[in-house]
């Protein structure tokens, strides 16, 4: 537990090192890390913890006396496997109601950290909402003391309305504050200004559309009255696919199938009727109906096989009407091409979304299983290996667990990325387990050596012998 705690405070150091935040503060921003933790630490632990066990038993010969008082593997197994089972439930529980609550109380207290410490609320390289102010923010670097120097920076000002109308961009900026008051200053150095200008009547927004500056240096002060009260305890009402039981995940992932389907067939029927595609034809056995194009008549066919071709309907056009024709098809293809495009990328987060509540779902339910097969794969493990300490155990633990710790984040990401199926990601690092598992057991019942060089040398010899025969005759 310690070494995952010290490897989540190497990840947010940036986050929490010589921002002036209490140790209050970080105390609990770590102890609401800490059951997020579980789904690391605690299949280890069941692994390393089953491996030393019984590697301790058989080396120190308990087995051999065990089995000597006619006490199978299975029998002495028995008591820590109802006591596993248990283990798992408990952490089903936990899974599914300590670790969402865990992770709303550590979203709530970055809000609160960014709201009171200003210069944590902006991230390098992204368009950070800088809490209270109305701004969107965004710098390529910070450096310096609490990170107060900034450059590349680029403001986006929001109006009363929420309409963003003003843009700044600096070269350089610095956040400067004083403890004896409540006003930040932002300044920045080397600048343009733009402003979109907002006036009563239409004409005037011809005459005067936008304001436009250089500056060398511009000053943005901003009141912190309000933040120095922030309640570091504050909740908000937000949700994401680790904020949810399972419950709350079962409904979210069918309304969210629901959203997806009709969110992609409201598009497809839009661009169908912008490409002018499926619309009704007339009676078919109306061979009268006919269309009119300059003087020129086309009967609609009945069977649309024996349409007229695309050349075939373009000449029907005077010369300069099929240049208007073309430029305006490819006009509209491009549209629809761009919309598309856009379209996709929306349908992609929504998607992605999904396939992450599924995950976060099967990932409940693996959690748990995961300490009843990991038990399995250490305790026969450790009889087989007879050694006990924090040797050879140690290091075979640690094998098996990177084993299974990359598998579940390789099937993790394929899975968010719709590459795999999300339940066979959540599921894939147990499953794999699964058959090692019953493969050690019976090994270790039977009274066999973790690997039998003798039925391999078998193989090779009985390999070799039908290759001779085969060259002799």
């Amino acid at each position: 537990m310690f070494i995952f705690i010290f490897q989540t405070i190497w990840l947010f150091i940036d986050d929490l090192a010589g921002k002036g935040l209490d140790i209050a503060i970080i105390g609990k921003f770590l102890f609401y890390l800490m059951p997020n933790l579980t789904e690391k630490v605690l299949p280890l632990t069941v692994l390393l913890s089953s491996i030393l066990t019984f590697g301790s038993f058989a080396e120190n010969y308990e087995f051999a006396a065990m089995k000597a008082s006619g006490i199978s593997l299975q029998r002495a197994m028995l008591p820590l496997i109802i006591l596993v089972v248990f283990l798992g439930g408990v952490t089903f529980y936990f899974a599914n109601n300590i670790i969402p609550a865990s992770e709303q109380k550590i979203y709530n207290l970055r809000k609160n950290i960014a709201k009171v410490k200003p210069a944590v609320a902006i991230a390098e390289g992204v368009f950070s909402d800088f809490e209270g102010t109305g701004m969107n923010i965004k710098v390529d670097k910070k450096s310096g003391e609490n990170d107060r120097f900034l450059e590349n920076v680029i403001i986006h000002k929001k109006s009363k309305t929420n309409i963003n109308n003003t843009v700044i961009k600096a070269k350089t900026g610095e956040l400067v504050s004083s403890e004896d008051s409540d006003i930040l200053q932002l300044v920045l150095r080397d600048g343009h200004y733009y402003e979109d200008v907002r006036t009563r009547s239409s004409s005037d927004n011809k005459k005067h559309p936008f304001a436009k500056s250089n500056f060398e240096t511009y000053t943005m002060n901003m009141d912190l009255s309000e933040l120095n009260n922030v309640d570091m305890e504050e909740e908000r009402d937000v949700s994401t696919d680790k904020m949810k039981n399972i419950s709350r995940l079962s409904k979210d992932i069918d309304s969210i199938r629901e959203d997806n389907i009709k969110t992609v067939e409201t598009f497809s029927k839009s661009v169908a009727n912008r490409m002018g595609a499926f619309i009704p034809i007339a009676n078919p056995m109306d061979t009268t109906t006919k269309k009119q194009t300059d003087s020129k008549f086309v009967p609609l066919m009945a069977d649309q096989s024996k349409a007229p071709k695309i050349e075939e309907v373009i000449d029907l056009y005077q010369e300069w009407q099929q240049t208007q024709l073309i430029s305006s098809a490819k006009n509209s293809t491009n549209n629809i091409l761009t919309s598309v495009e856009g379209k996709k990328q929306e349908i992609e987060i929504k998607y992605k979304i999904y396939n992450l509540h599924i995950l976060s779902l099967h990932k409940k339910y693996a959690l748990a299983l995961s300490c009843v097969i990991l038990f399995f794969v250490g305790a026969p493990l450790g009889a087989i290996i007879r050694k006990g300490g924090l040797g050879l155990p140690m290091v075979i633990a640690i094998m098996l667990f990177l084993t299974y710790y990359f598998i579940g984040v390789f099937a993790g990401n394929y899975a968010k990325e719709g590459n795999i199926s999300p339940v066979l990601g959540a599921w894939l690092s147990t499953l794999i387990m699964l058959p090692l598992g019953v493969s050690l057991t019976r090994r270790a019942t039977a009274d066999k050596g973790l690997m039998s060089f003798g039925n391999i040398a078998d193989v090779f010899k009985q390999f070799f012998r039908k290759i001779f025969q085969t060259a002799k005759s």
